[in-house]
């Protein structure tokens, strides 16, 4: 049987799922700003199809990026003639991506004789969506289910709403999958629903957080994007919306909201994974949460997973100087780390976006922190690159633990500090 599963899964993907046969990720370790430079230089060779799942930034960080079968020789040949090191860190991209459709099977065929929901694999948006609404039912004392608007291609941006009563409480907002290959972090999410719908009444951090403040939890901030990548490209992190006068699709969300908007560090190519787009909010996807933020009126915390790297940031992204509340902002997110740490060892770097990663415009904790919002961070969560984007499903649960404790822990001094 779970072999017929495993064929009719690997078969119905190649249907119209983009195959990645022969594709190598490498990592490419750089020792001077001249190396960044020679990589700037094959990043923007746009015939040579790369993905950058890192980008080229300081002499500090290393660059991962996926290279299509008939390109690797040429990009290696390149690295070798600057002197550029590197290693290999997936052979074949497309022979982890059959284990991931094979693992997803054979966890929907155990689901369906179980008829319970497996946090520990992946799912369609399908089967997402389902789940929230199981969630909204058995825990109908504390949460319900809102629909904040609609994605480009029209299917609703539901958000799950944790409330113990009261009119505008001070809340939380939490969002996922704003770049919709990075799975790990809409399967983390809707554990993490699970976790703090379960953790009331039995957990008194938990409890009296909900006591005191509202939880809004987006579990698949791009739904288009990560219906794509079930179904065409598992490598799609975009939006869907057309381009005119390009034959490019889609726009970067994180480079898309109203902060030093167009600025380093987003694209104004139509055709780039960091496409801003036409102009800030353009994207409905950002417009919905903007809009609900706003109208809200009393959000407090803003946090967003993304994957991968294990980070934890506040802002800014789009400048490089530090934000009025450095010191507090630096600390909670020592903290938070420190909570991450202390379940299974995992170890996240802290610090502002410029000086952490690199420069970039347009992102949503820089927006939210400048509307008002003291307590913004954004985590990246698992790996550090042994698997990237593709990180196997028996680590959902663990990384969706471990976070939960980071994201507990920011919380906790949130309720505890009104500001």
């Amino acid at each position: 049987m779970k072999l017929i599963l495993i064929f009719s899964a690997l078969f119905g993907a190649s249907l119209c799922l983009e195959t990645f046969i022969g594709h190598q990720v490498l990592r490419i370790k750089t020792r001077n700003e001249e190396e960044v430079k020679q990589l700037q230089l094959l990043e923007s060779l746009e015939h040579l199809e790369l993905d950058f799942w890192i980008n080229p930034s300081t002499a500090a960080l290393p660059v991962d990026v996926r290279i299509p079968a008939n390109n690797v020789q040429a990009v290696k040949a390149f690295l070798e003639s600057h002197g550029i090191e590197y290693s290999i860190l997936i052979e074949d991209l497309q022979v982890v991506l059959d284990k991931e459709k094979e693992d997803m099977a054979y966890g929907q065929q155990r689901e369906r004789s179980s008829n319970s929901f497996n946090y520990g694999v992946y799912h369609t948006l399908d089967d997402l969506y389902a789940q929230l609404d199981h969630l909204a039912s058995e825990y109908s004392n504390i949460v319900s289910k809102l629909q904040i608007g609609q994605s480009y291609e029209k299917r609703p941006l539901y958000v799950l709403k944790f409330s113990t009563g009261g009119s505008n409480r001070p809340a939380i907002w939490l969002d996922a999958g704003i770049h919709s290959r990075e799975w790990v972090t809409q399967a983390s999410a809707i554990w993490i629903a699970k976790k703090i719908a379960s953790d009331y009444g039995n957990d008194p951090s938990v409890t009296s957080l909900l006591n005191k403040m509202d939880i809004f939890l987006l579990t698949v901030s791009n739904p288009d994007g990560y219906v794509f990548t079930h179904t065409t490209n598992r490598m799609w992190r975009k939006t869907r919306s057309k381009n005119p006068g390009s034959v490019c699709v889609g726009v970067d969300p994180n480079r898309n909201w109203d902060a030093g908007f167009g600025g380093p560090g987003a694209s104004s190519s139509p055709c780039s994974d960091s496409y801003r787009g036409p102009s800030a909010n353009s994207e409905v996807e950002v417009r919905s949460v903007v809009n609900f933020i706003k109208n809200h009126g009393n959000i407090r915390a803003f946090l967003t997973l993304h994957s991968y790297s294990q980070l934890l940031m506040y802002p800014y992204g789009y400048k490089c100087t530090q934000p009025a509340d450095y010191a507090e902002l630096d600390a909670l997110g020592r903290a938070a780390a420190s909570s991450i740490r202390s379940l299974y060892g995992t170890t996240f770097t802290v610090g502002s976006i410029c000086t952490t990663i690199y420069q970039a415009s347009g992102g949503s904790i820089d927006w939210s922190y400048d509307y008002g919002i003291k307590y913004s961070f954004a985590f990246e969560l698992r790996d550090t690159g042994n698997y990237g984007f593709v990180l196997p499903a028996s680590q959902i649960i663990p990384t969706a633990e471990e976070t939960w404790l980071g994201l507990k822990k920011i919380m906790e001094h949130v309720r505890d500090n009104p500001y």
